[in-house]
């Protein structure tokens, strides 16, 4: 699998040594959130819209109501940029400057594509459904025709990418190591919890387990 290649916009500049261009780190990344951050300009304004997305194979997918500023927007062509985060810790140093966190972040830029035969938009929607819980597809009543129409689906292909990522300890001046303060890594992770029923679920149905969940991003399902 090759890796991306860096372009004037993907070039990392500040600590480049926290840059990563390896295509299946990058796919990883993106695997282990659910949502993004889109940011595009209408007529000189600038937006930034958190949505949910999901990857599948070189793309990724959004999807959401035809009527919204941001589906209308990529949908006309224009020029997106799509961020993603993970936390995997605060890290916490002798001094109030070195404080930090440990992180694995990805930037994409690029322009989107609609989705328009309709297998193809089943498909998407089954994966994002399949995102937020493996089997759930199978479990509940898929899309039909009606819902199909009023939802639109655009996939912007993962070609203008890079990764920054920051593990490890604080980092902090010589002179420092001998404060007598807690310094290290606290682990941030995502759980699910409870789950609390629908107040019209129907009697007898069992919950759902909430270790069906992949939330850890440590182990997070590979894809293709």
């Amino acid at each position: 699998m090759d890796d991306f290649v860096p372009t004037p916009r993907t070039q990392v500049g500040r600590l480049p040594k926290r840059a990563v261009y390896d295509r299946a780190q990058v796919h990883a990344i993106l695997d282990a959130s659910h949502v993004c951050h889109v940011g595009f300009a209408v007529e000189g304004q600038p937006y930034v819209i958190p949505t949910g997305y999901v990857r599948v194979g070189g793309e990724i997918y959004i999807h959401g109501s035809p009527a919204s500023r941001l589906l209308r927007t990529l949908a006309s062509g224009a020029e997106v940029c799509v961020s993603v985060a993970v936390l995997d810790g605060f890290v916490l140093a002798r001094s109030a400057f070195h404080h930090s966190v440990n992180y694995r972040s990805v930037v994409i830029f690029g322009k989107a594509r609609t989705v328009t035969d309709p297998a193809a938009k089943l498909a998407a929607l089954r994966a994002f459904t399949e995102h937020v819980l493996a089997g759930r597809w199978a479990e509940v009543r898929p899309p039909d025709e009606r819902e199909l129409n009023a939802t639109a689906v655009l996939a912007l292909p993962l070609e203008e990418v890079s990764a920054k990522v920051r593990t490890g300890p604080p980092i902090d001046d010589e002179a420092d190591y001998s404060l007598p303060v807690w310094a290290g890594v606290v682990p941030i992770r995502q759980s699910a919890g409870e789950p609390v029923p629908d107040s019209r679920l129907v009697p007898g149905v069992p919950a759902i387990d909430p270790g069906r969940f992949t939330l850890d991003p440590s182990a997070v399902r590979p894809k293709s």
